[in-house]
Order: structure tokens, then sequence, then C-alpha cells
């Protein structure tokens, strides 16, 4: 009972592999990207702990994974990177529910100045009556000072997501917003050729074939291959405002669906898209956003706004760090009257309980209202750790997937404590890592592989580090053996970019160059201030002597389920031309539409190309079942009949990028597109895979490859954000190689990135610090790697 035992483990890629895992124990299991690290851990130890724990309160429907057993298991907690609450709206004060808790106090014991005497009043003190105004029922308070009624201010009124607090003029966001026609139509282009800028090439293909059915429906000329700026005001009308608004023809009214011709309009996806509560950073771009004039940028109605708790508004709060609202929170709970304390004494300890944990695992700079969007995977995980620090719970097995994600060194060594800490109180503790210092501490390492996708899913180590580098089949403790070195021969500058009294965030008047033609690394504390150096203020400035600046971040690249690897790098409409040309497609009089799970007529039409249909499981999170009539397979039979290169369709899109690229070498566009997606540490995933399952490491790996694959002949900036998220360093190796690659041929690099490997092969460093938050903002080193290895003002250097 003190292992648990799983046996013949075939999920994914996994090669029937039995594993005995110490209970009570950290565990770090280890390997090459796509090796099968999350397909163990996750997809079949924790997908069986949930279902075993589930029978066994009578609750049926989780599907078992695919292994022959797994015992001695107990009931498992998983704590990933993936966001799970992607709404703009949200921030980290509403995430840990601190923001609920100040809303309270500011309900029972708020001064305000009355609307009629300007006096300040404390509203709990006056009278209330409740009336009914307009339909409603509204309570009111007499000002203590001149016995006028006001309204009384409500935990609701303190909302900037509830309609009685947000500011009227900005709807709560802070922020004045408008679509920017633009950066969305390139009026010169059909619609074929792109120019709808955010639908990529597969869901392009979609949304055609729906505008095609609407304009036979209105009887509208085939605009096929016209530029927008030729199309008539009906036909504009359907691709931007869609069917029900645009009204094109009120005897005819609207198609009854999208196979009729019902387009939503680009207009009311783009407002969707932007206010959908699973959030969808990359469509911000396509919108101009000026801070909102009437509550300039707090959020609140007015008379909430003008609230006061010990001598600060509620919006002065949102602004605080973690750490500076702790101490807040303390001087308050000092002055607290007997009354007062009886109203919101329980609030206040909940928030001081919740500070302290946020403040133990490391993320006290973090502000109230910072955007849990913008957070990183490290930082997500810090947070919701921090829930499990001063639970009593034992016996629990705690999933993690790369908590150090995102971490400067030496925050590391903090998180090894929190995962000792959990590990000590009786529980199992298996995290998935990179990281050498997590082997390190780790009781066990389990070391997947050799290599990723079908040539990996083997147990090829296990032990502790020591272990590990004594066996020979390990690929980490081969790694682990390699010498470590810095980058003795850095390149010469070919110029500088200049940034000049930097004072944006937390950014103390910084003035910083980085050298053309060279790779950087900006590097630093967690919240020093490196991304809003680069990503808020660098890649918002115009360059003459660079053709784009292409910045590359960890946001969601598409959150359309129909979009996979295939139809963003456009090899899908490649494929489908190829599939075209076979004689047994041509005999049946297939075209390249027939191979397309978005639009009718090749795709099985029971779950409409996506191969799964969604199972209402009541109370808990829907779950996908393979398609009963197509089995997975997207298409009908007589689709899958016609092969390429002995392979149909549907399993052309499992292969994984590496066996594609093997199959498909003839053709050299495919080629092209398969090399660079292998370069950037990609050739793991399959081609069919949906975008939506990406990691933001992945995600962001593969818009760097589909950039890549435009820039022939250009000089660009490339701002990277974290490139190593989710590699071994391994393929961290490979990585640099593209990384120095890009460099050569004439581009600039300039990464953010707390990877050792990384750093050590920069040509140059920029090291922000010393620490986060108010402690941050500052540029305490430049330099080479030697360089900065010799300066003593660095805190970088104790870790080259």
């Amino acid at each position: 009972m003190n292992q648990i035992i799983i046996e013949n483990a075939y999920e994914g890629n996994l090669k029937n592999i039995s594993v005995t895992i110490p209970r009570n124990q950290l565990v770090c299991v280890t390997g090459v990207s796509g090796s099968g690290k999350s397909t163990l851990v996750l997809d079949t130890l924790y997908q069986e702990c949930q279902r075993q724990y589930m029978e066994a309160i009578g609750y049926q429907g989780i599907q078992k994974p695919d292994v022959e057993a797994v015992r001695n298991i107990s009931p498992a907690i998983q704590i990933n990177q993936h966001l799970t609450n992607k709404n703009p709206r949200s921030t980290v004060g509403t995430l840990t529910n601190i923001y609920t808790d100040l809303r309270m106090v500011y309900e029972k014991i708020s001064e305000r100045p009355c609307s009629d005497c300007g006096k300040v009043f404390a509203q709990h003190e006056g009278k209330e009556a409740t009336e009914i105004a307009h339909g409603e029922y509204k309570t009111f308070v007499q000002c203590t000072h001149c016995d006028s009624k006001q309204l009384k201010l409500t935990r609701a009124h303190f909302s900037y997501n509830k309609s009685d607090g947000a500011c009227p003029t900005c709807s709560g966001l802070g922020v004045e917003v408008a679509i920017d026609w633009d950066k969305v139509l390139d009026e010169s282009k059909p619609i074929e050729d792109g120019a709808v800028h955010f639908l990529d090439k597969g869901y392009r293909d979609y949304i055609i074939n729906i505008l095609k059915n609407g304009f036979a429906f209105y009887e509208l000329a085939d605009v096929q291959n016209v530029p927008l700026n030729q199309w008539s005001e009906q036909h504009r009308a359907l691709l931007i405002k869609g069917a029900e608004a645009a009204n094109i023809d009120a005897e005819k009214g609207v198609p009854k669906n999208v196979t009729k011709g019902r387009f939503e309009g680009i207009e009311p996806l783009l407002w969707r898209r932007f206010a959908d509560k699973n959030g969808d950073s990359e469509v911000e771009q396509y919108f101009k956003k000026s801070t909102c004039s009437a509550c300039d940028g707090e959020r609140l109605r007015e008379e909430s706004r003008q609230a006061i708790v010990n001598n600060k508004r509620l919006p002065e709060l949102s602004n605080y760090s973690l750490e500076h609202l702790a101490a807040w929170i303390d001087a308050l709970n000092a002055k607290l009257s007997d009354s007062e304390r009886a109203y919101v004494g329980h609030f206040i300890l909940d928030m001081t309980t919740k500070l302290a944990r946020l403040l133990k695992v490391g993320v006290g700079y973090l502000t109230l209202d910072r955007q849990t969007i913008t957070l990183s995977g490290g930082e997500q995980q810090k947070i919701k750790l921090s829930a499990t620090l001063d639970s009593e719970l034992t016996g629990v097995i705690y999933l993690l997937d790369e908590p150090t994600s995102g971490l400067h060194p030496k925050d590391t060594l903090g998180m090894i404590d929190i995962l000792k800490r959990m590990r000590d109180l009786g529980n199992t503790v298996i995290v998935i890592e990179h990281d050498t210092d997590v082997m390190k501490a780790a009781d066990v390492i389990l070391d997947i592989g050799p290599s990723a996708g079908i040539f990996g899913g083997e147990l090829i180590g296990q032990g502790t580090l020591a272990q590990l580098l004594d066996t020979e089949t390990s690929v980490t403790g081969n790694y682990l053996k390699k010498p470590v070195e810095l980058n003795t021969k850095p390149r010469q500058a070919n110029g500088y970019i200049t940034l000049a009294n930097v004072s944006e965030n937390n950014l103390q008047n910084v003035t910083v160059q980085f050298p053309k033609q060279c790779f950087t690394t900006v590097v630093g504390a967690s919240g020093s201030g490196k991304s809003t150096l680069i990503f808020d203020v660098l890649a918002n400035e115009t360059f003459d002597d660079f053709d784009q600046v292409i910045t590359v971040q960890q946001a969601s690249i598409s959150r359309m389920r129909r979009s996979n690897i295939a139809t963003y790098t456009d090899a899908f409409t490649v494929l489908r031309n190829l599939y075209a040309k076979e004689p047994s497609a041509k005999e049946k009089g297939f075209t390249n539409k027939h191979f397309s799970f978005n639009t009718a007529g090749g795709r099985c039409d029971h779950c409409e190309g996506l191969g799964v249909v969604p199972s209402n499981m009541m109370f808990f999170d829907n779950v996908e079942l393979v398609c009963p009539v197509c089995n997975g397979k997207r298409f009908k039979d007589e689709i899958l009949d016609v092969t390429l290169h002995g392979y149909s369709i549907s399993e052309m899109l499992d292969m994984s990028i590496t066996e594609a690229a093997e199959v498909l070498q003839a053709d050299k566009k495919l080629s092209k597109i398969f090399s660079l997606l292998i370069e950037v540490g990609l050739g793991y995933i399959t081609l069919g895979q949906s975008l939506t399952t990406l990691s933001g490491g992945e995600g962001q790996r593969l818009k760097l490859a589909k950039e890549l694959l435009s820039v022939k002949g250009q000089q660009n900036l490339f701002l990277i954000d974290e490139p190593s998220t989710g590699l071994h360093p391994v393929d961290i190796e490979n990585f640099i190689i593209l990384l120095n690659k890009m460099v050569e041929e004439g581009h600039t690099v300039i990464v953010v990135e707390h990877n050792e490997q990384i750093i050590r092969e920069s040509d140059y460093l920029i090291e922000l610090g010393p620490e986060g938050g108010d402690k941050g903002g500052t540029v305490i080193a430049t330099g080479t790697p030697e360089e900065i290895k010799g300066n003593k003002q660095s805190i970088m250097r104790e870790f080259l």
C-alpha cells in the first residue's frame, strides 16, 4: 500500500508501461517534450483517481483511461498551468475573493460625502428606509448631518462587474473600446485571400461557406475572389452586421440556420468574443482602447468611487500590491471600534489569512486589479498553491504541471519548499518538471522517453538524480552529465535600440539599450518589470530600421475548436489539394472541399467534422465522447477510402509532425512548414490537434513558426516571452540553435526568460530588479553572460 502501481498503461503514446510510484514522496516526472509525461500523470493517473473516486460515491460517467489497472490510489488534486478563467474582468482580487471581502467592508463601514450638504457621513450610522423606485426596491440612508435621503451603497455598488456598481460609460472595464476596422479588414483583398485578418485558414473556409449560402438565400451575386471594396452594401451588411442585424430583405427574413446562410456577422462576432466569459486575449488586438473619460479608469460609478475606509477609496486599494494591502488591513484592524469589528471582523480575518498565504508563496508584488489573463503559468500555480498551504488534508495525491514555470531561479527554491511542505503533511506530490533544482530535491525521478510521439512512451530511467546519472538509457541523465558553459563569444552589436526614461507601471525611469542583430535576454525576479519593458513599451515603439516588430507571447492563439495545427499553418490547404488530385478522388468527383471537416459534404454529419460529441455531466464539467458514427475519424467512409501514400485524411491528421514530415517529404511547401515546426520543438504534436488544447508555450512556439514562414529576406525585431516553457533541456538546446539561426539571418531577438540554459547562451543580458512590484523596476546589471557573472550587483550571477 506504500506504492501507487500503474500496470500496462497504453493511453496515448504510452507503450504498455508499468510504473511504481512511492506514496508520500516528492516525485519528479521528466522527459523530452511529447515523450508521454502528461499522458502518464494527468491522462492516466489523475483520470483514474477521479474515476474511481466518483464511482465510489455512486456517480458513473468518467471514461476509464487505457490502462490495465491502477492500484493504491486516493483522491487527487490537479494544479496545472491552464488558466480556468480567461474573462478580461477577472483579476487577482476577484480570483482570490479578496476584492469580494473588501466590497463587504466598504458596504458595512465606509464613509462618503453627502450629495446635498457635501459633508462626510458614515452610512451605517444613518437611518434606513426602503422605497420602490422605477419598479425596484431601493434602500436609502439619511445623511447624519442634513437628514437628506441618500442611496445606500451595498456590496453590488462596489462591484464593477454588476450594473449597480459599474461606471455606466465603460460598463466597468475602465476603458472605452471600439473596433479598429483598419486592423480587422483589408479592403483590397477578397475574403478568400485573408481580407478578414482574425480568421485563420480553416475557420475562414467555414465562414466563406456560410456567407456563400447567405448570398444565395438573398439572391445576391457571387463575389468569390472579389475584393471587399467592390462588394455591394448588401454583401457588406451580411459580412459585417450579420443576417439578423443587416435586414437585407424583409420579405425573405433571416435564414433558419448556418447551413442556409445565417451568418452571425464580423462585428457581433468580435464583440461576443471580446465580452465572452471564457475570454480571448488574441481578439483584443482588433480593438482600440482609451482610458474611460468618466471614471478615469477606476471602473466604479461616482458614488462608489467616493466611499472611504481608513482614508482610502476602493479603487486606490485595487492598485495596491498584495504586500501593501496586507499592511493597510493590519492598520485598519488595529483601529476598528467594537461595533465596526462586529460588522467586518470575519472579512478582515479572511483577507488576512489569504494574504499571508499569498505572500508566503512569493506573489506579494501582484496588485489586486492585475488581470488574470496576464499572469504567467507560474504565477497562476502559486495562487492555486497558496490555498493548500494551510490545508490539513493528508493522504492526497497532488499532481502539478511545471510549477516552476515563469519563476526566477531564486523563486524556484521557495517553490521547492512549498512542495516539500505538502509532502511532509503526508501527501504524495507528483510534479511534471524539467528544472534541475526540482530534480535534485525530488525523492524519486521518473524519466520518460527516449524521444517524442511514437518514439517515446517508455520508462527509460527511475531513481534519485545520482542514480539517473548512472543510467545509460536516461536522456535526462545523459544531458545532465554535460559541463555547464557560458557563451564566451558573444556577437557584437550592429547599433542599438534605446528606450529612455521609461516609467510605465513599476519601472522607475529606466533607460536601456538593446543591441541590434544580437540574441538578448531580459532577466529578473517575477514582477520586476520585464514584461512591462518589453511587451508594453518596446513592442509599441515605431522603428524605421526593422521590417516588422513581431511579438510572440503565451496568449491563446485561438479558441475555435475547428482550428488545429494543420489549418493554422496552411498545411491543411496543401494536404486537401493533394488528396483531391488522387485518382480515386477524381473518379468519385471529390474536390478539395470534400476533405475539409469545416464544410458539409465529406465530413461526418453527426459530429460536423469534430470527431467528438459533447456529453452533459450535470454538476461536473461536460466531457466529449468519441462520435459514435465516424468513431472519431471526422469524415464519411467514402472520403476515408481515398488514401495518400497509403493513409486516409483522418490517419494523416492523427500523425505527429515528425511522422508527417517523413511521409510527405516530397512536397516542398509541406516540408518547409514541418521543418520549422520541428525546429521550434513541436515535432511531437499531431497535425489535427486542436489549438484549444495547446499549452501557452506550445501555442507561442507555433506562432513563432508561422511568423518565420513569412519573413524571408526581412530584418525583424522578435520579442519572445519565455520560449522555454514546457521544454526539456534537450529540446531547449535545439531551440537555442533556432534562435541563433534567426540572428544569423539578420533578425534581432529579445527574449524574456528565467531559464538558465537560454541565459547562458545569450549574447547580452539585461537584468531588472532587485525584486518585484514596488521593490523592482530598476536595471541592476547589463552585459555579456561573462560580465554579468562578475557583476556584484547581479542576482542572476550566482545561478550562472
